[in-house]
C-alpha cells in the first residue's frame, strides 16, 4: 500500500470523487487524527455532503422493492441473476429518473393501501362493537324520556341475570333488565327505569359485574349500523384490491429498482468520502491509500484533473493503520472466506491464501474422499459460478467449493469410494454372483494405520512449513538468534531423531539437544536460564507432539463417511430390491454428504488456523474498503 495525499480545488470535489469511484482503488482515511490538531482545525473543517438524503432514497427503493417482492409474487432463488450493464447506463440520468417515478408511484400505493388497511381495522372493530346489539330494535342513541333511563350494559358470561330481576323486583323498583345477546366472555344487556330509581337499580347491578357502556357517535339501530358499515367494508376492500393489482402490476418496474439502488449505493459511498475530505471552502484535502501496483493509474488521473498528489510508503507509525488487501489468483482467492473469517493478516505479516491453498484443498479431498461426492461439488460450484455469477463472499465459497470437490474426486478415486460401496452393492443385487469391485490405491477400512501414519507426517510437513515461514520472517527482520534458537534448533532435533531411526547416527540429535539446552542459556536471565530449558523442553515436545497428533482427524473423517455410506448401501441392499436399495442409499448419502460436507470444513479451517497459523501468522489487519461501485443486481462493464 501507499500512502495518498491530495489536495485540489473545492469546486473539482465531484469530478475528483467520481473519478476515484470508477477508479475503485482508493480508500480514503477519515480525517479525525488532523481535526484533533488545533492547527488544521482552525485551517479546514469535514466536507459535507448528501448522504442523509441518499440513505434515505435507499430506504424508498428497498421499500418499493419489498412491495414488489410481496404483491408481485416474484421469486428470486437462492441466488440472484445479475445482469451486466454498462458503466453510462449505470449512470445514466434518464435511467434514474424512470426508477425514482416508479419508487414515487409504488410509495404512493403503499401510503393509500396503508391508509385503508388502518380504515379496514377500524371498520372492523366498530362492527365488532356492534354486533351484539344487532338484537336490539331501538336507536342506539336513545337514552330515556322525561321520567325513564335507558342503559346499556355489559356484565360477566358467568352474571345470573334472573337472579338479577328477582333482587330488583324485591326492592320494588321500577326497573327492569333485558338481555339482547351473550358470547362466551360477556352478556349485553339493557335497563330500563325510573329516574327516581336509577341510583339504587345500579348500586344492586354493580356487585354482580355490570357496567354501563356506550357506543358514542351511533344513530339508528345497530342493525342499521352494521349494514352500513359492511357496505364501507366491501368498498375499502375493493380499494385494496385495485392497489395490491397496480402493485403486482409494478413487477416489471423490478429490474429497474434494482439498477437504481446499486446506483444510490455507488452515491451513498461517494457522499461517504465527501464526508472524509477537509476544506475550508476554497481548496479540499485528503489522505488515503492505493495499492502500489494502481499508484501510477491513480496518479495519472489526479495529475489530469489538476490536482496536487504524492504517494509515498508507510511510516513505522502509520503501520498498524494500513488497510490490507490479499493478493488473489484463480487458486489462492476462494481461500479468502476462510481467512476472513479467521482475521486479516497484519500489514506487516504474509499473505496466507498461497500458503494455505494446497494444504486446505488436499486435507478436505483426504477427509471428504467419494467420487460421487466429488462431482457434486464440482457441478454444482461450476453450475452456480457460471450461471449466477456470485460475487464476494459467495462467489469465494463456491470457487473452494469446486477446488475441494476436485481434490475429493481425486481421493475418492484413489480410495474407490463412489456414494462409498455403491456401484458394487448395485452389481451384486443385479447378479448375485458379481465380485466387482472398483479400483483402488488404498481403502480407509483396509489400510486404517497407513493412512494414520500419513496423515500425521502430511501434519508434520505442514508444522514445518509454518516453521519455515517463521523463520524467513525473523530472517528478514534481522531476528537472526531467534531464528536459531526456535526453529532451526527444532529441525536439527527432528533431523536427528529421523537419522537415529534409521540407525544412521546419533550425533546429530545430539547436536540438537545441545542447541535446546544452549538456547535457553543464551537468552535467558538468571534462574530463568535453568527454568527455560524444562519448560522449553516440555513446551515443545507436548506442543508439537499434540499439534501432530491432532492431524489424525483427516484418518478419523475419512473412515466415518467411508462406514457411513457403506452401512447405509449395505441396509438399502437387505430387501434385495433395486429401486428400495437405491431410495435408501441417496438418502443416506445424502445425509452422510450434507454432514460431512460442512464436517470437513470445519476440521479442515481448525487445522489451519491453530496448528498452521499458529506458527508464524499475526493477525489483526484492517480490510481495505476504496471507494468503488459495489453492485448487488448488476456486474457493471467498463465502456
Amino acid at each position: 500500500m501507499k500512502k495518498l495525499r491530495v489536495m485540489a480545488m473545492a469546486t473539482q470535489r465531484e469530478e475528483l470523487l467520481r473519478g476515484l469511484l470508477h477508479l475503485g482503488c482508493v480508500e480514503i482515511s477519515e480525517p479525525d487524527d488532523k481535526l484533533s490538531d488545533p492547527q488544521w482545525a482552525a485551517l479546514l473543517r469535514r466536507g459535507t455532503s448528501d448522504l442523509t438524503k441518499t440513505k434515505s432514497e435507499i430506504t424508498d427503493v428497498n421499500t418499493a422493492l419489498d412491495a414488489i417482492k410481496r404483491y408481485g409474487q416474484t421469486k428470486d432463488g437462492l441466488f440472484i441473476q445479475r445482469h451486466p450493464i454498462s458503466e453510462r447506463d449505470f449512470l445514466s440520468a434518464e435511467t434514474a429518473e424512470k426508477a425514482q417515478e416508479s419508487c414515487r408511484r409504488i410509495g404512493s400505493l403503499l401510503q393509500e393501501l396503508s391508509r385503508l388497511q388502518g380504515e379496514e381495522s377500524r371498520l372492523t372493530a366498530r362492527r365488532a362493537s356492534l354486533v351484539p346489539w344487532k338484537e336490539l330494535d331501538l336507536p342506539l342513541e336513545q337514552t330515556g324520556t322525561a321520567h325513564t333511563v335507558i342503559h346499556q350494559m355489559v356484565a360477566p358470561a358467568g352474571a345470573d341475570v334472573g337472579a338479577v330481576r328477582t333482587e330488583l323486583a324485591a326492592e320494588n323498583l321500577a326497573a327492569e333488565l333485558y338481555e339482547v345477546s351473550a358470547d362466551k366472555q360477556q352478556r349485553y344487556t339493557l335497563l330500563l327505569c325510573h329516574r327516581a330509581d336509577e341510583e339504587r337499580a345500579l348500586e344492586i347491578l354493580r356487585p354482580h359485574g355490570f357496567s354501563v357502556t356506550a357506543l358514542q357517535g351511533v344513530t339508528g339501530t345497530a342493525a342499521e349500523n352494521i349494514a352500513a358499515l359492511d357496505a364501507g367494508l366491501s368498498e375499502n376492500r375493493s380499494g385494496q384490491e385495485r392497489i395490491t393489482d397496480s402493485l403486482r402490476q409494478s413487477a416489471a418496474d423490478r429490474d429497474a429498482l434494482r439498477l437504481y439502488a446499486d446506483r444510490l449505493s455507488a452515491e451513498a459511498a461517494k457522499d461517504t468520502g465527501a464526508e472524509s475530505l477537509m476544506t475550508d471552502g476554497t481548496i479540499l484535502f485528503f489522505e488515503g491509500w492505493v495499492p502500489a501496483e494502481k499508484l501510477g493509474e491513480v496518479g495519472d488521473f489526479l495529475t489530469r484533473s489538476g490536482c496536487a498528489w504524492e504517494g509515498s510508503d508507510p511510516t513505522e507509525e502509520e503501520l498498524s493503520q494500513v488497510p490490507v488487501q490479499l493478493k488473489n489468483n484463480w487458486l489462492t482467492k476462494p481461500l479468502n472466506m476462510v481467512t476472513e473469517m479467521y482475521s486479516l493478516p497484519a500489514y506487516t505479516n504474509v499473505d496466507p491464501n498461497p500458503l494455505m491453498a494446497p494444504f486446505f484443498i488436499l486435507f478436505y479431498g483426504i477427509m471428504m474422499a467419494d467420487m460421487g461426492y466429488g462431482l457434486l461439488m464440482i457441478l454444482a460450484g461450476v453450475l452456480v459460478t457460471r450461471k449466477y455469477h456470485p460475487k464476494g463472499t459467495a462467489g469465494n465459497l463456491f470457487g473452494l467449493l469446486t477446488l475441494c470437490g476436485i481434490s475429493t474426486f481425486i481421493m475418492g478415486a484413489l480410495t474407490g469410494g463412489f456414494f462409498g460401496d455403491f456401484i458394487p452393492q448395485l452389481a451384486r443385487l443385479i447378479n448375485p454372483a458379481s465380485t466387482l469391485e472398483l479400483p483402488a490405491l488404498f481403502t480407509p477400512l483396509n489400510d486404517t494405520l497407513m493412512i494414520l501414519i500419513g496423515a500425521m507426517a502430511l501434519g508434520l510437513v505442514q508444522i514445518i512449513t509454518g516453521m519455515a515461514i517463521s523463520c524467513i520472517r525473523k530472517f528478514r527482520s534481522g531476528q537472526i538468534m531467534d531464528a536459531v534458537w526456535e526453529e532451526i534448533t527444532w529441525w536439527v532435533v527432528f533431523l536427528g531423531v529421523a537419522l537415529l531411526a534409521m540407525k544412521v547416527t546419533n550425533l546429530v540429535l545430539y547436536i540438537g539437544l545441545a542447541m535446546v539446552v544452549a538456547g535457553p542459556l543464551v537468552t535467558g536471565q538468571g534462574l530463568g536460564k535453568i527454568t527455560g530449558i524444562f519448560g522449553s523442553l516440555y513446551n515443545h515436545i507436548t506442543g508439537f507432539f499434540g499439534d501432530i497428533l491432532s492431524y489424525a482427524r483427516l484418518m478419523a473423517l475419512m473412515l466415518a463417511g467411508s462406514v457411513i455410506a457403506q452401512v447405509f448401501n449395505t441396509l438399502g441392499a437387505i430387501p434385495g430390491n433395486i429401486v428400495i436399495f437405491i431410495i435408501i442409499s441417496m438418502a443416506g448419502n445424502a445425509l452422510n454428504f450434507a454432514l460431512n460436507l460442512l464436517g470437513c470444513y470445519v476440521h479442515d479451517l481448525r487445522l489451519q488456523c491453530l496448528e498452521y497459523f499458529g506458527k508464524f501468522y499475526e493477525d489483526g489487519g484492517k480490510p481495505f474498503r476504496p471507494l468503488a461501485m459495489n453492485t448487488k443486481f448488476v456486474d457493471i462493464e467498463n465502456n
